[in-house]
């Protein structure tokens, strides 16, 4: 009895522990106006808890002090569910306007895509445009990694294409105000909004290849495996998810509700999708995940399709050329159209 004790008040003090650091991060991560104020706040909240897990030695007081920690991490839950997120913030001019879409039978206009003129990271002219396409002559998907940190990590967003050869990416991203970077730490702190960004492939590729180099970017490309009808029910998905977020914004998330869990998310929507994995956390394996599962060309060893889906000197070589698309593909192993098979999807399922 004296070890379960002792054992119980181990798993006690870890949870106080693990208690005290997310609460004090919240509060240093949180939109409290001044600086000087989150640094006490936080170093009160911290000081309870270190002061709380103090006690747990002290059969007299622990108890005492853990009601008292209890109701003072209960007011800073509350305080918590009370930060909403919102539209109309002063955003960077790379996630200033929400795209949107709307659905007439077949048709799919999609508004404000993306299509920016870069000269740097950081030096371009923004551009949008409107465009409408035949949902149901949607013919693939592919898939886009983009690393810069190792092998690990990677940003991940898919590229549906359509019969007459065009090209739509949605890469689902973090929304910062204007003069914000971004911190995978701050991701997990209510401190972005979730958007997707909806761009023509000269701007959300070329801008990875051809213009970010601090650090530089390897960007690949796979033609993902499936069904027509798995495509199009999930570019419909999609478009629900950004006509969802015009109306009511949400906040992202760095595990729950990022580039590639939303991805894994939104496939939930087809029978027989992928089962989760851990390698969809460590995003920079999932290519290799869709491979094991089947949905990549299998021809080839993987070493190999990875070599070739490698498109940065395609990129460069395209520019901004009107047939980007067609040039970054050249070469691509798979690249064929989705297998054709009869729909059965409602045509209103966007609006």
């Amino acid at each position: 009895m004296r070890t379960l004790r002792i054992l119980g008040v181990v798993l006690l003090g870890l949870t106080l522990a693990a208690m005290t650091g997310w609460g004090a991060l919240a509060i240093h991560y949180s939109d409290i106006a001044s600086t000087a104020l989150r640094a006490v706040l936080a170093g009160a909240f911290g000081m309870a808890g270190a002061a709380t897990l103090t006690a747990l030695v002290s059969s007299r007081w622990r108890w005492r002090a853990l009601a008292a920690f209890v109701v003072v991490f209960a007011a800073l839950i509350a305080w918590w569910g009370s930060i909403a997120p919102a539209n109309d913030r002063d955003w960077r001019s790379e996630e200033a306007v929400l795209p949107y879409a709307t659905v007439d039978g077949d048709r799919v206009t999609i508004r404000n895509i993306r299509n920016f003129d870069y000269r740097s990271e950081t030096d371009f002219t923004p551009a949008y445009y409107d465009r409408s396409f035949n949902w149901r002559e949607l013919e693939s998907v592919d898939l886009v990694t983009a690393y810069w940190m190792g092998p690990a990590i990677a940003h991940v967003f898919l590229s549906f294409g359509f019969a007459d050869r065009d090209h739509l990416a949605v890469s689902i991203e973090a929304r910062k105000e204007r003069g914000e970077g971004y911190s995978s730490l701050k991701g997990f702190f209510k401190q972005y909004e979730l958007y997707y960004v909806v761009a023509d492939e000269r701007d959300v590729v070329r801008v990875r290849t051809n213009y970010r180099q601090n650090p530089p970017e390897d960007v690949y490309l796979y033609r993902l495996h499936g069904s027509t009808e798995n495509a199009r029910r999930l570019f419909l998905e999609y478009l629900k998810k950004i006509n969802a977020l015009k109306v009511r914004p949400e906040f992202y998330n760095t595990l729950t509700t990022n580039c590639t869990s939303n991805i894994w998310l939104h496939s939930r929507v087809n029978p027989g999708h992928p089962p989760f994995s851990w390698k969809i956390l460590l995003s920079g394996y999932v290519p290799e995940y869709l491979y094991e599962v089947g949905r990549l060309d299998t021809g080839l060893p993987f070493p190999e399709l990875r070599r070739r889906a490698h498109i940065n000197a395609q990129a460069r070589r395209a520019g901004g050329a009107e047939d980007f698309s067609r040039q970054i593909r050249e070469g691509l192993p798979g690249a064929e159209p989705w297998n054709e098979t009869p729909s059965v999807m409602p045509a209103k399922s966007a609006q």
